[in-house]
């Protein structure tokens, strides 16, 4: 009688069952941490030292004090600089997007070969430093550069276009143009060709259907462009301090003063915080537009 030998089989290996709310916390996790080390945890010490006292000679005395805020909002300069810093990041933004809109809808209706070359266009700024964009922009308006000198041929008296708010809204509105015009295309998903054909036959004119077909099917566009053009705009420091030559004062150049000139951390950190309750307002602003809009 011979002996059969039962094979048995391996216990399989018991699985991790992490469910839907486990696998989504361990996908989080990683980026969580990151962000709590380089964002949350510096902003918070910036927080904290927006209440320190600043001393003589660039020290500063662990303390908790009001007068770096109380300071900032009843200081006539400081109330002028935010009002302009927004106004004029305001005014850049809009510019960007009446000169950006267009391109952007050409680009979109655009196809094959010519579409790709017209890409390459928009997208080849970026892959040169705003710095070197700024200092080609400083020969173009400087007094003697070309577009004085071709205003002042025409018989016209030319404008100072350097070291002051023109040549800052000029630089910065050429230097945000292809962030605007790839949020433009982003939102332009909403745009069908045959809305607009259906329009038209209805007899409506090509006006007409831009302002009540085209426009509103290509808000959620223009409002990220807005969004990520006027956060960029406030924030932006190498094109004003080197267009506005000194004479034009916005958040991020007294920021920098404050910091590396006057040796007054607790106030640069004070207008720091105050730089990200403005960005946290834009994006309370653009989440109640998509709101409405939506």
């Amino acid at each position: 009688m011979s002996a059969v030998a039962t094979a048995h089989p391996a216990p399989a290996m018991p699985r991790l069952a992490l469910g839907r709310t486990g696998t989504a916390v361990a996908l989080l996790l990683p980026i969580a941490l990151i962000n709590a080390i380089g964002f949350v945890l510096p902003v918070l010490n910036l927080l904290r030292m927006s209440f320190n006292e600043a001393l003589a000679g660039g020290g500063v005395r662990e303390a908790f004090i009001l007068s770096n805020w109380t300071g900032l909002f009843g200081d006539s300069f400081y109330l002028e600089l935010i009002v302009n810093s927004v106004s004029v990041s305001l005014g850049i933004t809009f510019l960007t997007l009446v000169v950006s809109y267009p391109i952007a809808l050409y680009l979109h209706r655009s196809s094959g070969r010519w579409r790709t070359f017209l890409t390459v266009l928009v997208i080849s700024p970026l892959l040169t430093s705003a710095v070197v964009r700024t200092y080609g922009w400083i020969a173009l308006l400087a007094d003697q550069g070309p577009i004085v000198s071709a205003i002042a041929a025409l018989g016209i008296t030319p404008p100072r276009l350097m070291f002051n708010t023109t040549g800052v809204v000029i630089g910065l509105t050429e230097i945000l143009m292809p962030y605007m015009i790839l949020s433009l295309l982003a939102g332009f998903g909403r745009l069908d060709p045959r809305v607009e054909e259906a329009a038209m036959t209805l007899g409506a004119p090509p006006a007409k259907t831009f302002w009540r077909v085209i426009l509103p099917l290509t808000l959620p566009g223009i409002a990220l462009g807005c969004l990520l053009c006027f956060v960029l705009a406030v924030s932006s420091f190498i094109t004003p301090k080197l267009l506005g030559g000194g004479r034009v004062f916005l958040l991020a150049t007294e920021i920098y003063d404050q910091a590396i000139v006057t040796l007054n951390w607790p106030l640069a950190a004070t207008l720091s915080i105050l730089v990200l309750v403005i960005f946290g307002a834009a994006l309370a602003v653009y989440a109640r537009v998509l709101r409405v809009i939506e």
